[in-house]
């Protein structure tokens, strides 16, 4: 179920007319790869901005603020490490995402709260619970 599906779509577009940042001289040497990197000589052409050599990155391609920090799944993603901090979610436009630094225990506590209260979990991992959790969704329809 994906929602706030304008927002998306409005930030697809945009970075479908966004340049692909290259670093520069990445396509002469194999031994550049083409992540970014900023352009810092004092005569450098990528710098100046001459006409003719890639964009560089500047604030004016930056995408819509309001779609900024969503999912593709269209929810807010919001960072969880405890049972209080679940309770605290809206399940109809935020998601949690389980801090890595939660263990077995918690994250399964966690989990089944989220189930309870219908709120999706972005990362609920492989555990036994998870899959009774599946069960018993898949049995209640």
């Amino acid at each position: 179920m994906v929602i706030n599906k304008e927002l998306l779509e409005k930030r697809r577009n945009i970075s479908e007319h966004r340049p692909k940042f290259v670093r520069q001289e990445s396509w002469r040497y194999d031994r550049l790869a083409e992540n970014w990197r900023k352009p810092k000589g004092k005569d450098n052409k990528m710098r100046l901005q001459v006409s003719g050599v890639p964009s560089i990155v500047k604030i004016g391609y930056r995408g819509p603020k309001i779609s900024r920090g969503l999912h593709p799944s269209g929810y807010v993603d919001r960072l969880v490490c405890n049972v209080n901090e679940i309770e605290k979610l809206n399940p109809k436009n935020e998601a949690a995402r389980i801090s890595r630094t939660v263990g077995k225990l918690k994250k399964k506590q966690i989990v089944s709260k989220a189930f309870e209260l219908g709120i999706k979990v972005l990362n609920p991992g492989k555990s036994d619970s998870n899959s009774k959790l599946v069960t018993s969704k898949e049995a209640n329809n």
